[in-house]
Parts: C-alpha cells; sequence; structure tokens
C-alpha cells in the first residue's frame, strides 16, 4: 500500500513537498512515480524514478519539481517549487514492484 501526503493550499509561486510511504521496502521496485489530475483532464505522469535513481519529468514540470526517494524510509517524495494555478490537481504515487500499486491522491490547490 501507498499512503500520499503533504498537499494543500499554496499561493502562486510557493513550494510544497508531497511523501509517499509504502507498506514495504521500496529498494527492489522497478520503478515509481508521481501522477496527477486536474479535473476534466486525464491523468498524466509528471516524475518518474527508476530502481538506478533515474529520473525523467514532464515538460511542465521541469526545472521545478524534484523527485526523490528514501529508501531506509520507504518514502517516495515530490519537491515542488514556483507553483502555479495550473499545478492544480489530485497528486498520486505510483509503484510498480512487479505489481502496480497507486496511493490515494492528494489535493493540491495553488491560488493565483
Amino acid at each position: 500500500q501507498l499512503q500520499a501526503s503533504g498537499g494543500g493550499l499554496v499561493q502562486a509561486g510557493g513550494s510544497l513537498r508531497l511523501s509517499c510511504v509504502a507498506s514495504r521496502n521500496i529498494f527492489g521496485f522497478r520503478a515509481m512515480g508521481w501522477y496527477r489530475q486536474a479535473p476534466g483532464k486525464e491523468r498524466e505522469l509528471i516524475a518518474g524514478i527508476s530502481a538506478g535513481r533515474s529520473t525523467n519529468y514532464a515538460d511542465s514540470v521541469k526545472g521545478r519539481f524534484t523527485i526523490s526517494r528514501d529508501i531506509a524510509k520507504n518514502t517516495l517524495y515530490l519537491q515542488m517549487n514556483s507553483l502555479k494555478p495550473e499545478d492544480t490537481a489530485v497528486y498520486y504515487c505510483r509503484a510498480d514492484s512487479g505489481w502496480i500499486v497507486w496511493g490515494r491522491g492528494t489535493q493540491v490547490t495553488v491560488s493565483s
């Protein structure tokens, strides 16, 4: 299971850090990632990290968001800086451990 947290209301230009805690060791996970879904839009991948710690980002967040993981804490993070109103969405974490697991979403709202 994955438990995401850290969402909230922030003004444009502000920062938030999302956390996603796994119920078991994430060391062997093939990949983990953060997705988001805005109202009326499809869920999209915004940041991913592989078992080898290589990362990838959607163009819309590149340079502003940073994905990382702490294996000792079984936790995936998403540091979000310079937030924009268009970043408003429900954010989900996802893990590929051989099967796909989704966490419950956490709402991020960015006011202008």
